[in-house]
């Protein structure tokens, strides 16, 4: 039989229906993304910030989210995150925080939350079989629907809005590029743009070209061998047959040198004069398009 939740001894912490220890949105690293290179981890402090989760509702569900903004100011441009396979762990947190430092209202949702929680599986293969295989790209773009509303009522100015995301959360930038006439830009890191389809994921973003809402800043890997550089180029060949102004307007940087996560400053793939400069090309990207 599953456990319920029950609390810890020790204060703040729970345990999750599985038996592991619950911890509150980024203030660790997922286990399954192991081995982490803390020494070179990107630690980005609080001074000056709001920063912490929330609950966000969203079809009668209560959505944990992490929320970093300048204390005390309104009227914030507003940027999405969206985590990769691992969920909002200290990597996301910090990469709101960062956001956050620069004037905008960052928030990343736990887009897994329904499903389980991603922190708590010691493999990349469970995680993948318990949790996000069973995620639907309907119910994803609902939350993060639910997140600009949230964001628009807590300081928030969504005219301004552009969304981020990195792996998983890359080819969910893509998908929300398509989905949300309020977006402003978007920049996504190194998603899948051709994979096969399946039920939950019915649709990619190369079949969705036409359909774009907002330019999108595309981050990629030339050594990245689960997106190989030929699905980059048919997504650049279709954006440019496009007739559709905003896929006209996308953008791909290509670093040779580069595999997949080359951003993720706390795993052995990161590369950071190019996490670096990808980095700023995502902010001129927003601002350049009305974000920032």
């Amino acid at each position: 039989m599953l456990k319920p939740e029950v609390e810890s001894l020790v204060p703040g912490q729970t345990f999750d229906r599985r038996g592991f220890v619950k911890i509150a949105l980024g203030s660790a690293f997922a286990a399954a993304a192991l081995p982490v290179m803390a020494q070179q981890a990107i630690k980005t402090d609080f001074a000056g910030l709001t920063a912490g989760e929330v609950t966000i509702p969203s079809g009668g569900f209560s959505m944990p989210a992490y929320r970093a903004q300048p204390e005390g100011k309104k009227n914030l441009p507003v940027v999405l995150v969206v985590s990769e396979i691992f969920g909002v762990h200290e990597y996301v947190a910090d990469i709101c925080r960062r956001f956050a430092k620069l004037g905008y209202l960052a928030i990343a949702p736990e887009l897994f939350a329904r499903q389980g929680d991603p922190q708590s599986f010691g493999s990349i293969q469970e995680l993948q079989r318990e949790v996000i295989a069973k995620v639907s790209d309907v119910q994803v773009m609902g939350d993060l629907d639910a997140a600009v509303a949230w964001s628009g009522a807590n300081g928030g100015d969504v005219s301004r809005l552009g969304i981020t995301g990195f792996c998983w959360g890359g080819r969910i930038t893509w998908l929300f590029a398509a989905h949300s006439r309020q977006l402003k830009a978007a920049v996504a890191w190194y998603g899948q743009l051709s994979p096969e389809p399946a039920p939950l994921k019915p649709k990619n973003p190369i079949d969705l070209v036409g359909q774009l809402h907002a330019p999108v800043l595309g981050l990629y890997g030339g050594k990245d061998t689960g997106i190989p550089l030929e699905h980059v180029e048919k997504m650049k060949a279709a954006l440019a047959a496009s007739s559709d102004r905003d896929a006209k307007g996308s953008r791909f940087v290509v670093y040779p040198e580069s595999g997949h996560a080359f951003h993720a400053d706390y795993r052995p793939s990161y590369r950071e004069a190019d996490a670096r400069d990808g980095w700023q090309k995502a902010l001129a990207w927003f601002k350049q398009h009305g974000v920032a």
